[in-house]
């Protein structure tokens, strides 16, 4: 490994540390892993596990994944005989083996409660709202091309807002539509978790469709919110509407909304997730002109990715010194097996 390792007071073993999916080059020369090389061996990498020997593997006692960038299922756990702490930043481990990791004993720390993802993610969701209803990128390349073409876009004031999920992101693309001077209406699983007097106005979920001129998605992925706008859904959304979505792609039946985009009533949308990543060459998504994508870049701004190394080396010193919170992993009863440089708090 690399880096320059200072033993710690409590614990005289060094773990071998790798940062994985450093893509933008920001996490090796953030605060947050200087503050890990004082605790570990840290060797930062651009890309997956790929770029480590089978030996060099083996001896990798912590990791620090970039969300879902590198995906842990059980093969790929069982190649790291020596891992004991996988630091998992962001709230969701969608691309682990949960079953696998508690049966094994391996405490996954979540990497929950940034401040940076809360602006981010609004952010690009009106970012795409915009540039679906202003046909920004048509815009750009028929000026890049010499041209000099009419383009009628259409304001988001005046319209109808329809959020699906009203939590950290939801919440805040509330506040952002109103400042817009939008009508916002939203819709929750399972019921408002607020008083419905305060906040947006809340409706059932078809009559959001039915109403609103732009809906986006802030759910979480799970068996309920899987393929919840279906294409009956979609075909009952509101004409000339605009569907963004920067949450997860399975939520929308990506195929029916493809047809649903050439032939209505949807007349743009704007996605930067996807049910594949990266998006399959075949996507009829790619093909179509009325489409805003992006490459799931809601999150990767630099204020993001330099919280995440914060949390995660808190979490490291925190584990060092036997006192990682239960309540920051992802199971909290995991039974860690052949702890032998640090701990949870119990």
């Amino acid at each position: 490994m690399n880096g320059t390792p200072v033993t710690s007071t409590s614990n005289s073993i060094v773990p071998s540390l790798v940062v994985l999916d450093d893509r933008e080059g920001l996490l090796s020369r953030s605060p947050g892993v200087e503050r890990m090389r004082v605790l570990a061996d840290v060797r930062v990498l651009s890309g997956s596990l790929d770029e480590l020997t089978t030996a060099e593997r083996e001896r990798v006692s912590v990791i620090m994944a970039v969300r879902e960038r590198t995906r842990f299922d059980a093969v790929t756990l069982a190649t790291l005989p020596s891992l004991e702490l996988l630091l998992q930043s962001g709230g969701h481990a969608y691309h682990l083996d949960a079953e696998y990791a508690a049966q094994r004993g391996l405490p996954v720390a979540l990497g929950r409660g940034g401040l940076g993802a809360q602006a981010a993610v609004p952010e690009l969701t009106f970012a795409l709202a915009v540039a679906a209803m202003r046909m920004i990128p048509a815009a750009h390349h028929s000026v890049v091309a010499g041209e000099w073409p009419p383009f009628l876009g259409r304001n988001l004031s005046g319209r109808t807002l329809g959020i699906l999920g009203l939590g950290r992101h939801g919440g805040n693309v509330a506040r952002i539509g109103e400042a817009y001077g939008m009508r916002v209406v939203a819709w929750d699983r399972g019921g408002a978790s607020v008083a419905e007097t305060v906040g947006p106005e809340r409706l059932l979920l078809d009559e959001l469709l039915s109403v609103s001129d732009v809906v986006t998605v802030h759910l979480k992925l799970s068996e309920e919110s899987k393929g919840l706008l279906s294409e009956e859904r979609l075909r009952s959304m509101k004409p000339g509407s605009v569907l963004i979505n920067t949450a997860r792609g399975a939520i929308i039946d990506e195929e029916a909304l493809a047809k649903v985009l050439q032939s209505g009533p949807i007349s743009a949308a704007g996605l930067d997730v996807f049910a594949v990543e990266p998006l399959p060459a075949s996507s009829p998504l790619r093909s179509l002109t009325n489409v805003v994508l992006t490459p799931h870049i809601g999150w990767t701004v630099e204020e993001v990715l330099t919280e995440f190394a914060d949390t995660a080396a808190g979490q490291l010193e925190a584990y060092r010194s036997g006192s990682l919170s239960r309540g920051q992993l992802l199971d909290r009863q995991v039974n860690p097996r052949g702890s032998r440089f640090g701990g949870l708090s119990e």
